[in-house]
C-alpha cells in the first residue's frame, strides 16, 4: 500500500507540475511534516530516557561512526564515480541524512527496541545541524573535481536553523503539550498508520509538484543518460549501506536491530526538501537520486521487515 501511495503521489506531483506553473517552496511544508510525522513519534520520549544514552553507549557511538563517516566517505566514493555534482551531492546529502518519519514504523514492525529507537530519533534530529554543514563542505572540497563552481546560494549553516526550529523546537514543544491530552494522543496513536500515509502522500505530492522539480524534464530531453546512472549509483549506495548495517550489527538482538533500521533507513523526504532548496548550489541533478531512493528504500523496508519477523 505504501509503495503505491508513493508512485501515485510522485506521479500525481509530476503531472500537476508539468501542466502548470508548480508550487513555489514553502517552509510551511517543513512545519506540517514536523507536526505530523515528528511529533507523533516524541510521545513516548520522556528526559529519564536520556539514560538510554550511557546504558546502550556502544550501539548508538557505532550507529553515529556508521552515519556520520562511513556512509559518507561511501557515498563519496560513489558520487565521484558519477562524473555528476548534483548526483555526487544527492547521494552525500542520503548518506548524512538518517531516519526520518517512516523508520520508528519498521523499529516497531520488527519488534526492535522502540525506547532506543526514540533516543535514535532524537539525536539524529538534533545532528541534522552536522548533516548540512557536512553537505556544505562536501560542495567546497569537490568542486574542483567536477569542473564546477559552489555557490552557497542557500547558505546552508543558515538553513540548519531553521531546520531545527521546525522538525525538532516546534514539534517538541508542541509533544510536551499534546500528552496532558490523553484522549488526543490515544487518538493519534490509534491513527497513526493513517496519519503517516497521507502525510506523506501529501508532502511527496508537494514536492514533486514544485516549480524546481519540473526541470528534471529537460534533464530527461537532454541527458536521459543521467536517469540510469543515477538510480545505479543510488542502487550501490544502498547495497553497501545494507553490507555495513547487516555486518556491524546482530539483528537478533533489539537494540542494535533498531540501530539497523536507523543505517539503513535515510531521511529521503527531508532530503528532497534541501535538494529543492539548493538547485541553485549543486543543480537540479541532485534531486534525481533522492526521487530514485524512493523507488529503492520503501520497497526494501517493506522486504526486510518481513524477512526479519
Amino acid at each position: 500500500m505504501q509503495i503505491v501511495l508513493v508512485f501515485l503521489a510522485a506521479a500525481l506531483g509530476l503531472a500537476y507540475g508539468q501542466n502548470s506553473d508548480g508550487f513555489q517552496f514553502t517552509s510551511d511544508i517543513c512545519i506540517f511534516a514536523g507536526i505530523t510525522m515528528i511529533m507523533p513519534t516524541l510521545f513516548n520520549f520522556r528526559f529519564k530516557d536520556i539514560k538510554l544514552i550511557v546504558v546502550h553507549k556502544k550501539t548508538l557511538f557505532k550507529s553515529m561512526v556508521i552515519n556520520f563517516i562511513a556512509l559518507p566517505i561511501l557515498a563519496i566514493a560513489i558520487g565521484l564515480t558519477t562524473k555528476d555534482f548534483g548526483i555526487a551531492a544527492g547521494i552525500f546529502t542520503l548518506a548524512v541524512l538518517s531516519g526520518g518519519g517512516m523508520v520508528m514504523h519498521w523499529v516497531k514492525k520488527t519488534d526492535s527496541d522502540a525506547s532506543l529507537g526514540f533516543i535514535l530519533l532524537f539525536i539524529n534530529i538534533i545532528f541534522i545541524s552536522l548533516s548540512l554543514l557536512m553537505l556544505h563542505t562536501f560542495g567546497l572540497y569537490t568542486e574542483k573535481y567536477f569542473g564546477v563552481i559552489y555557490s552557497d546560494a542557500l547558505n546552508l549553516t543558515s538553513f540548519a536553523r531553521a531546520v531545527i526550529e521546525y522538525l525538532i523546537v516546534i514539534p517538541f514543544i508542541l509533544s510536551r503539550f499534546v500528552i496532558m491530552a490523553k484522549p488526543v494522543v490515544s487518538f493519534i496513536n490509534k491513527y497513526r498508520p493513517i496519519i503517516s500515509n497521507i502525510s506523506i502522500f501529501i508532502i511527496i505530492s508537494y514536492l514533486f509538484a514544485l516549480q524546481n522539480s519540473q526541470l528534471l524534464f529537460e534533464v530527461y530531453d537532454f541527458q536521459p543518460e543521467l536517469i540510469t546512472v543515477s538510480f545505479v549509483a543510488v542502487a550501490a549506495f544502498y547495497i553497501g549501506n545494507f553490507f555495513i548495517a547487516k555486518f556491524s550489527f546482530d539483528n537478533s538482538d533489539p537494540q542494535q536491530r533498531s540501530a539497523y533500521w536507523f543505517t539503513t533507513t535515510r531521511y529521503i523526504t527531508l532530503a528532497l526538501i534541501i535538494a529543492s532548496f539548493s538547485i541553485t548550489s549543486f543543480g537540479v541533478t541532485m534531486m534525481i537520486p533522492i526521487m530514485m531512493a524512493y523507488l529503492i528504500q520503501i520497497p526494501f523496508a517493506i522486504f526486510y521487515s518481513k524477512y526479519v519477523k
